[in-house]
């Protein structure tokens, strides 16, 4: 028998619930990984998770496996070269964003050490943890979301606002977020 787990996730393809499953609120303290996932979810930004879900390996190859050391020094030509892959969202727009925030991403890491210790201050270094009965009440952006996404504006991200930076936090675990009812929501507990 199949696990209960949050609504959204149910009866959707396997690699959405091997996202769900495996990834989704696993707090993370990897800064190629919080890099990886802000380039995805800025361009998700208007699109399904799920369409960027089906994306994410032309993304790995286009953005040279979200090393933030290369993709901060993607020339104009490469950008224009990325608006022609097929296999990501060819939005001129959010892949420069890309490419400016992988140098914000930077500034940041010289300034805090890492990105990882930058991003954790907005919950305190303790994951927050929902209590949700079903996904309707999961709020789309928070009090830290928004100081979260207006600092990072302040400092010169693109694409990124609050609640695309909650969506963030919710895949990277800086907030767990799964329903009581799903086996993640338990798991995640230990």
């Amino acid at each position: 028998m199949e696990p209960k787990r949050c609504h959204w996730a149910e009866g959707t393809f396997d690699q959405y619930i091997s996202y769900h499953d495996e990834e989704w609120g696993v707090p993370v303290h990897d800064d190629q990984t919080h890099f990886e996932f802000l380039v995805l979810e800025s361009a998700q930004a208007g699109l399904s998770w799920s369409t960027i879900l089906k994306k994410r390996e032309g993304y790995r190859k286009a953005f040279a496996d979200f090393d933030v050391q290369q993709v901060a020094l993607f020339t104009e030509a490469e950008i224009e070269t990325l608006t022609t892959c097929k296999e990501i969202i060819r939005n001129r727009a959010k892949i420069a964003a890309a490419v400016n925030n992988a140098q914000r991403f930077i500034a940041i890491q010289e300034e805090f050490g890492s990105f990882d210790a930058y991003i954790w201050r907005f919950v305190d270094g303790q994951v927050k943890i929902g209590h949700w009965k079903s996904h309707a009440e999961v709020p789309a952006t928070t009090v830290e979301s928004d100081a979260l996404a207006k600092d990072l504006k302040k400092r010169g991200f693109k694409f990124l606002g609050s609640t695309t930076i909650y969506a963030h936090m919710q895949a990277v675990g800086l907030v767990q977020d799964h329903t009581v009812d799903c086996f993640r929501y338990r798991e995640l507990q230990k």
